[in-house]
């Protein structure tokens, strides 16, 4: 599947009409707090395979975790289309961001313009 791909279909599953929305709409905030729910909801099931299992994931553990990492990526994206950018363009600036940071020897370290 090809990102533009999935990135339609999902938009197409939202409630607000899937167009720009203003950073403090209803729309934009029920995406981005919906998004850092998801985010605890991996951490959490990390937490649970640490604490009961040693650290031991399960087929199982790790299909929950796909699951919750899918739902993080729908947000992304809900949030990206709200913003006027597409999930190739968040891949592809992420991209140019962390292979920079690496050519220049700067991946360790603090500050997000490092």
């Amino acid at each position: 599947m090809q990102l533009s791909d999935y990135s339609q279909k999902a938009i197409s599953t939202d409630l607000y009409n899937n167009k720009n929305q203003a950073i403090d709409s209803h729309a934009m905030l029920e995406k981005v707090f919906g998004l850092v729910g998801e985010a605890g909801e991996v951490a959490e099931k990390f937490k649970k395979i640490l604490r009961d299992k040693a650290g031991e994931a399960t087929e199982e553990d790790k299909k929950e975790l796909m699951k919750e990492l899918g739902d993080v990526l729908w947000y992304v994206n809900s949030v990206g289309v709200y913003l006027g950018y597409s999930l190739d363009e968040i891949a592809q600036s992420n991209l140019d961001k962390v292979l920079s940071r690496k050519s220049r020897g700067v991946t360790k370290g603090s500050g997000d313009n490092r």
